[in-house]
């Protein structure tokens, strides 16, 4: 590249700074290190993100981590809704297997907040850490990179003109991730045919934070507490379906959204604008590459079903920073093959059986086929039976939401 050009050299680039690229930049200045956020939003919009329908199922785990990074602190009380409690249904059987804590256990299955209210607190926590050294270049993206001359790092020309030097590079760009592309990082794609819509819903009958997966002929439905009177609803429908759910009128939306739940919570009405996404799987084929790594969905991005996305992403986040802080601490190079196998190894082992389960999970249940509903019908009343199941089943539904 060009030496004429002033260049910025910092230790870490990351791509993305949605919560998990703004946790691990946050992370790693804990640690001494320093990193460069590069994303195409406005620092306004990352300053006071808007919504996007979307709740986060927090682990206990990521609680903590969230703690740690001083982003928990600042969601404030009335954005976190207890999970105390979980029902599977499944088609129009009145059965449902209950999954609570064990006596002795924490009162809470996990804790659901706005993605919204995640990003801004992760921003704010970011900005306000005394300890940070991160730089920013937002409004902005990557033109081209490639390894240094001498093979100590990755130089990267920014869109604009501006080169950047960085010992290591790291996408966390979302599952549609064109940096992951860009390394040359092939990905499992799995287009499931389906839309999801989230929404959240005021309903007449007060419930009691529990949380609903309702696997229904044709459609997938979920019910996440926010307050006594009010929860998000997850729905999905094929892309034609939902294209008929989305344009009816308010009244005509709302009565629909009441029959699909069979009025067990009464009538429902919009609290929120109701939005949608395409449902895509992505597995990564590697995690690493030399001296770039991927984090977050751009690694992985799970189908929400069972979907451990955000908790997942965070378990990168304190695996990753947790090799670079222990390397940089230890004098050795931030980005050393060595030091990018292990992390990939060890994400790799935590990600890929939840990811292949969560594929079985989304097969047998979007599959109308008489064997396979009779096969639901066993795997509930098999669940609810024994302990052990219910619990592998509560692990998958408490971090369905993200």
């Amino acid at each position: 590249m060009e030496g004429s050009t002033p260049t910025t050299r910092v230790d870490v680039a990351i791509v993305g700074a949605g919560p998990i690229g703004l946790c691990f930049a946050n992370a790693l200045s804990r640690r001494g290190v320093s990193a460069l956020l590069i994303d195409r939003q406005a620092r306004a919009s990352l300053e006071a993100p808007e919504s996007d329908g979307r709740e986060i199922a927090l682990t206990r785990a990521s609680q903590q981590t969230l703690d740690a990074l001083d982003v928990w602190p600042r969601i404030p009380a009335d954005e976190r809704a207890a999970m105390r409690a979980a029902k599977v249904f499944n088609g129009e059987s009145l059965f449902a297997m209950q999954i609570a804590p064990r006596a002795g256990q924490d009162a809470e299955l996990g804790c659901l907040v706005p993605n919204r209210a995640i990003r801004a607190a992760a921003y704010a926590a970011l900005v306000d850490s005394p300890q940070a050294e991160v730089l920013w270049r937002c409004e902005s993206e990557i033109e081209t990179f490639a390894p240094s001359a001498d093979d100590s790092g990755v130089e990267i020309r920014l869109a604009g003109g501006e080169i950047v030097e960085a010992a290591l590079l790291v996408a966390a760009d979302s599952r549609f991730s064109s940096t992951r592309r860009a390394m040359g990082i092939p990905a499992h794609t799995y287009q499931h045919g389906q839309h999801m819509l989230v929404c959240r819903m005021h309903h007449e009958q007060a419930h009691d934070f529990s949380a609903w997966e309702w696997f229904g002929h044709g459609q997938t439905l979920a019910l996440l507490p926010v307050d006594t009177h009010c929860s998000s609803v997850v729905l999905t429908l094929p892309p034609a379906q939902m294209d008929a759910l989305m344009a009816l009128p308010q009244a005509d939306f709302e009565a629909e959204i009441t029959r699909r739940f069979e009025g067990r919570l009464g009538a429902m009405t919009r609290a929120a604008e109701a939005r949608r996404y395409p449902l895509v799987s992505v597995y990564a084929e590697r995690f690493v590459g030399p001296r770039q790594a991927l984090l977050g969905d751009a690694a992985v991005g799970m189908h929400p079903v069972t979907a451990h996305g955000f908790n997942l992403g965070l378990e990168g986040v304190r695996r990753l920073a947790g090799l670079v802080g222990d390397a940089r601490a230890a004098g050795q190079d931030i980005g050393a093959p060595r030091l990018l196998a292990r992390y990939q190894r060890q994400q790799r082992l935590a990600t890929g059986p939840l990811f292949a389960a969560t594929l079985a999970i989304v097969g047998l249940y979007t599959d109308e086929r008489p064997p396979a509903r009779l096969l639901r019908k066993a795997v509930l009343r098999a669940g609810d039976a024994a302990w052990p199941v219910r619990r592998l089943i509560a692990g998958h539904l408490m971090r369905s939401a993200s």
